[in-house]
């Protein structure tokens, strides 16, 4: 005989309110799209907030919120679901997207480009005027629950060739850039998350500005927000700034000695 396990959205409700600050226009747009029931893409860099923008918006909403860490071995089966053998009984277990589906909850896809095309493809019936799943081992098609919303991020600056979001998949969403907040709100952020003076806030704002600009000279990424957050964390319980800075910014940035050494000159020029 066989059975499925039923989706429970209660459990995917975000109960306490994330802490976002908002830096522009992004609340109303990912609620104008919300109602008007339109998948949002999210671009932005490492670390600038994406994700924590999509717990508030989820909170904000009261919408439960299903996310899926994308990778280069996620298949379409990881998202729409399997059949499992469980004490000799076939049971159909719902992937993370059909239980979005169901359920109508915010299925927010991290990094879309990390995920297999193919699988890329599978959500496409649900990003237009469909709305639809369908689930090839069932012989079924879901039309999406009328609070179902799509959510996909990628990082721009990770784009190649080889790993870049298709015309056909980008023209399904609308867009919402993000960046990192300029140096007031990012140094608040960084103060309220870190449980650090605003003062010293500033001062490792200054250094994540510093190490941005110096991009161009061997770094992929510049230093996010969130490793200002945990070098913060790591200063409220006593760590000397500079060695929280080595570890929580610099080493987590590159392994390169060269610029290792640029950026612990940057520490020393500022603290």
């Amino acid at each position: 005989m066989t059975y499925q396990i039923q989706p429970d959205s209660g459990s995917y409700l975000i109960k306490e309110e994330p802490y976002y600050l908002c830096t522009g226009n992004e609340i109303k747009i990912f609620e104008s799209a919300c109602d008007a029931r339109l998948p949002v893409m999210l671009k932005g860099p490492t670390g600038c907030g994406k994700t924590r923008f999509v717990e508030y918006m989820a909170y904000r909403l009261k919408r439960p919120m299903i996310t899926v860490a994308c990778h280069e071995d996620l298949f379409a089966s990881d998202l729409i679901g399997r059949y499992l053998l469980i004490k000799d009984e076939t049971i159909w277990s719902d992937g993370p997207l059909t239980r979005a589906v169901r359920t109508g909850a915010i299925c927010y896809l991290d990094e879309i480009v990390e995920a297999r095309k193919d699988t890329t493809v599978a959500i496409h019936p649900l990003t237009d005027n469909r709305r639809t799943l369908a689930i090839d081992k069932k012989g079924e098609i879901i039309h999406a629950h009328k609070d179902f919303m799509m959510v996909i991020s990628y990082n721009p600056g990770y784009q190649s060739v080889l790993k870049d979001l298709k015309q056909s998949t980008r023209q399904r969403f609308i867009s919402l850039e993000f960046d990192y907040p300029e140096a007031e709100k990012e140094a608040e952020i960084v103060s309220r998350e870190g449980g650090i003076e605003m003062e010293t806030a500033l001062r490792l704002v200054s250094l994540a500005q510093k190490i941005r600009n110096i991009r161009e000279h061997g770094l992929t990424e510049g230093a996010s927000t969130r490793l200002l957050i945990y070098a913060a964390q790591l200063v409220r319980r006593n760590i000397p700034i500079h060695e929280a800075c080595r570890s929580a910014v610099c080493l987590p940035l590159t392994d390169d000695s060269r610029l290792q050494e640029t950026l612990n000159d940057l520490i020393e020029d500022i603290f």
